[in-house]
């Protein structure tokens, strides 16, 4: 490291010190560390022709980790031009400082909305990280039409930041430019993330995806997997394939393999990609044919909806008011849940959500304890906040009928017993909030069930016997090894042995052309 490199790091901290991490955090704002810069530069030298003038970009500079990891990659006489643009002058100011006497200049303009300078050769970026909920809808609308402009891919409204830069960028890049994006892996596996690969199907020439290992965060302050995307600024040849690596660095990957476009476009997640092969066609039954999966429900504050039972008996609330339901995962210790006569769980943490569905001036009339405890509430300004407002009542909860089967929503794969995700029998009568998946039989299960009540267990022994990686497969996971698995993802996990308890059972035709479903999805 030289005394440059130092120096930008210490002016980094410094300038990072003076925001809090909520801030920055909402700006997307993370700044790249100087070994992963160095190995981003030291990979891209190798995708550029030899001797060739460097003119490089970086549309979101920051304090110039990447320009800093250029100089240390690349002669100084190769680089003819470098530009960096920089939206928040808390950073582009002290960095021009820092760069002053350096080719570089630093541009303190928002990206999203500046003339297209299309010369550039060497595009590296690591964009900021901003989810969709932080873009006010007709920014978020400006966004979509200039990047439609760009590239000709419509960005679904889920997306974030990134997936709009990486868009934008395709008006700055000269014919067979390469292109660097150090982005979250997310796009690989999501709804929102299909515009953005078939974009990189499509209108780019898609190099190389190196996704790292998501026990190892690239970043300390943000919970996302990371992953590099490299391609050329020219249109793919028909028989195409695409560098997958995993693990390790970008030039000595852990594990690697080549995929064909025509194979990633029939795939819907890419992060199968190194570890797994090309997924074949396959009629095999899946878990939706045999349940319909939903999210638990959101009371909108848990704390104040769900309540323990010293605090009901405290309180004098109203028992037909409320509803039991299951607590975190964590204190569920067996994965079978039974229930007393009432169809309590027989769990040592026992909790109750609070749903009443009568109006208010009832509720004050004939139940003064409940009504009491609406009002602190309301003095909470619970019913003012998002979900609350959005009900008829705002204190009545969603629907969600007591699952006889649950899964949990979030795990690591480095758990005790060696599983992900828990698939929980649900005896009682108890409902789930969204630290759950509720798994309700379709149909066909529910008549063969009625038939024979003893299958129920029998299919919730069949879903422990899926495999870690079949789950995984499915799944998306985040830093630190965080796994997680929506309710989409979970109907699509393999299910031959459901169907085989049921003889009759009869499968629909799936669908499986990535791009064939909606991208607004």
């Amino acid at each position: 490291m030289n005394k440059l490199e130092q120096k930008r790091l210490e002016l980094q901290a410094q300038l990072d010190s003076a925001k809090n991490a909520r801030e920055r955090n909402k700006l997307g704002q993370f700044a790249t560390p100087t070994a992963l810069a160095d190995d981003v530069l030291q990979y891209a030298r190798s995708l550029l022709p030899t001797e060739t003038p460097i003119r490089f970009l970086d549309p979101a500079v920051g304090t110039g980790s990447f320009y800093s990891a250029l100089t240390r990659a690349i002669p100084a006489e190769r680089i003819a031009r470098a530009t960096g643009i920089e939206i928040d002058p808390h950073y582009a100011l002290p960095s021009r400082k820092l760069w002053a006497d350096s080719p570089l200049e630093i541009r303190i303009e928002d990206f999203t909305q500046i003339e297209a300078d299309p010369t550039y050769n060497l595009l590296i970026c690591n964009p900021p990280y901003v989810r969709h909920h932080h873009m006010q809808a007709d920014y978020k609308a400006r966004l979509q039409l200039r990047t439609e402009l760009a590239s000709g891919s419509k960005i679904g409204g889920l997306a974030g930041l990134y997936c709009y830069f990486m868009g934008l960028s395709q008006a700055w890049l000269a014919p067979d430019a390469i292109s660097g994006w150090l982005i979250p892996s997310e796009f690989m596996d999501v709804n929102y993330g299909r515009a953005l690969k078939r974009y990189l199907l499509e209108r780019v020439t898609l190099l190389h995806i190196h996704r790292f290992d998501p026990n190892e965060a690239q970043f300390d302050d943000a919970l996302v997997s990371s992953a590099v995307v490299w391609f050329r600024n020219a249109l793919p040849s028909s028989d195409h394939s695409v560098r997958f690596t995993f693990g390790g660095t970008l030039s000595n990957p852990a594990i690697e393999r080549d995929v064909s476009t025509k194979a990633l476009t029939q795939e819907a997640k890419w992060t199968r990609f190194p570890v797994a092969t090309t997924r074949a066609k396959s009629n095999v039954p899946t878990i939706s044919d045999f349940f319909k999966i939903k999210r638990g429900l959101a009371t909108g504050d848990n704390g104040y909806f769900i309540l323990n039972r010293e605090t009901v008996e405290s309180r004098n609330l109203p028992r037909q008011f409320l509803r039991p339901i299951l607590p975190s995962p964590r204190y569920i210790v067996d994965d079978i849940i039974s229930a007393d006569d009432d169809g309590l769980p027989l769990i040592e943490r026992q909790l109750f959500l609070l749903d009443p569905r009568l109006p208010e001036d009832e509720i004050k009339e004939n139940y003064s304890s409940l009504w009491t405890y609406l009002q602190e509430g309301r003095e909470r300004g619970l019913n003012e906040r998002y979900l609350c407002s959005h009900r008829k009542l705002w204190y009545s909860q969603e629907d969600r009928p007591p699952p006889p089967i649950v899964c949990t929503y979030m795990g690591r794969g480095d758990a005790k017993n060696g599983r992900p995700f828990r698939f929980i029998l649900n005896e009682s009568q108890a409902t789930i909030a969204n630290v759950y998946l509720a798994m309700y039989p379709t149909p066909v299960l529910e008549a063969s069930i009625r038939r024979d009540p003893t299958l129920l267990r029998q299919v919730w022994e069949a879903l422990n016997r899926i495999t870690p990686e079949q789950l995984l497969g499915e799944g998306r996971v985040y830093g630190g090894g965080l796994n997680k698995l929506e309710p989409k993802e979970l109907a699509n996990v393999p299910a031959g042995e459901i169907a085989a308890l049921l003889p009759d059972f009869v499968q629909a035709p799936k669908q499986t052309d990535m791009f064939a479903v909606s991208d607004a999805a």
